[in-house]
């Protein structure tokens, strides 16, 4: 299952030359949080395949992922913007990762 990266959209990019597969796809600058949301790290630029916008909190995914987001024109794409978070509850006291073997249910 591919990480889920949390982030929020910072800014614009305009590009007028870029590869023709991404050709009419927003680009947005945007800056990866970790869970407490603070900055991990300079924003970075993302294709935006949800509607999102300047101030959105965004979850986004990498690498492959992220160019199959843009299906059926699968492109050049390395972060993509899958999602726009309208509230999220964190979880500070808890690991979210069990060790590997372990099954809290079982």
């Amino acid at each position: 299952m591919p990480d889920m990266i949390l982030g929020q959209v910072v800014g614009e990019v305009i590009a007028t030359i870029k590869d023709e597969s991404v050709h009419g796809r927003k680009l947005l600058l945007t800056q990866l949080l970790n869970q407490k949301r603070e900055p991990i790290g300079r924003p970075q630029v993302a294709i935006e395949v949800v509607d999102a916008g300047v101030g959105d909190f965004v979850f986004l995914v990498r690498a492959r992922e992220a160019s199959l987001a843009t299906f059926p024109v699968v492109g050049p794409v390395d972060l993509a913007i899958v999602g726009v978070i309208d509230h999220a509850d964190m979880i500070d006291h808890v690991d979210l990762e069990l060790p590997f073997g372990y099954s809290q249910f079982s």
